[in-house]
């Protein structure tokens, strides 16, 4: 009896003794899934904020002949200009195609000083041909034309605004130099279709 009652005392103290073993055993997978879940979760929340790809680029395009309205933004003149001058302009006004703005007042535009002849005896006037390059539109360049120019109602001194078939501007003062002052206007044209690509 006595030796009963002692291996039943040992059953009973083994285990009591491993019920805390098999606890502290169970305790670091507990803490790693509680660790993972929120882990989980944050990279589910993560991928739900991911930015969203934006709407490819939008295709404008400015027509032949659409209006552009330009100012001379320096002052030339027939005695000091040369053959190959670069003259430049500033945008007047936003330039729309498509109800989109593709250039913005005082976007830059270029010409050139294709003829020049000083003014000279009996009243010869000063004479002076320009011809219109482009426009730019961020990095696309929009060729340009002169369809019409300014015309003078006398000889006295009337500057006489012409324009040629291929797109030159010319500009004629009889009896002193040709001589046009920055912030003239002049009105261009668009020489061709041209396409831009846009945000959207």
């Amino acid at each position: 009896m006595k030796i009963q009652k002692i291996i039943s005392l040992w059953i009973v103290a083994v285990m009591v003794g491993w019920q805390p073993l098999a606890l502290a055993q169970d305790a670091p997978a507990a803490a790693a899934a509680a660790t993972t879940a929120p882990v989980t979760q944050a990279a589910v929340a993560s991928n739900n904020d991911l930015p969203i790809a934006p709407d490819p680029l939008v295709k404008v395009r400015v027509k032949d002949g659409t209006e552009v309205n330009l100012r001379f933004a320096q002052t030339i003149s027939s005695k000091r200009a040369a053959i190959g001058d670069a003259v430049n302009f500033t945008l007047d006004q936003d330039l729309k195609a498509d109800d989109r703005v593709v250039a913005r007042k005082g976007a830059t535009a270029l010409g050139t000083v294709t003829q020049v002849r000083k003014s000279g005896m009996m009243g010869r006037g000063g004479e002076l041909n320009l011809r219109l390059e482009y426009l730019k539109a961020g990095d696309t360049k929009i060729k340009l034309r002169g369809l019409q120019g300014r015309q003078g109602d006398n000889k006295e001194g009337a500057m006489i605004g012409l324009t040629l078939a291929f797109g030159m501007v010319g500009f004629l003062k009889h009896g002193k130099q040709a001589e046009i002052k920055e912030g003239t206007p002049l009105k261009a044209y668009v020489d061709q279709d041209t396409e831009l690509v846009m945000e959207p």
